[in-house]
């Protein structure tokens, strides 16, 4: 690959979300054929921005979908817990149109201080696993 390609394929390659929101259905844990544990969720979003110099306020509903470590420790959250989420944007499955919040990491925020994560989003290692 040429060092040109290869720039862009880097700077394609960009694909961080993060997010905070109330998680507002949880399904059961499953696993994969491959024995990975999965939990697909719903988390609701709402916050103000300022876009093109005017102030707007987002109200959205984003699916979820949590995998491996993080499915366990999402398992036990009930709806209505608020979380700040990372992961990446992905579609639900091969050829859909319907794009997913990849969850890589979370952290649960505390409840009695607002905008407060409980704990840190830990950065992952992939390698680990």
């Amino acid at each position: 690959m040429s060092e040109a390609a290869a720039s862009r394929t880097q700077a394609l390659a960009g694909n961080e979300v993060s997010l905070t929101g109330v998680l507002i259905s949880r399904e059961s844990l499953r696993y994969t054929p491959a024995g990975i544990p999965v939990v697909d969720a719903v988390l609701a979003h709402q916050s103000e921005v300022v876009h093109a110099g005017q102030p707007r306020t987002l109200e959205f509903d984003i699916a979820v979908s949590f995998a491996g470590p993080v499915a366990g420790r999402v398992d036990s959250l009930m709806p209505g817990t608020t979380i700040a989420a990372a992961g990446f944007i992905a579609p639900r499955r091969r050829q859909s149109k319907s794009l997913v919040l990849h969850v890589t990491r979370f952290a649960e925020i505390d409840s009695s201080s607002p905008g407060r994560p409980a704990g840190a989003i830990e950065p992952t290692d992939e390698s680990k696993r």
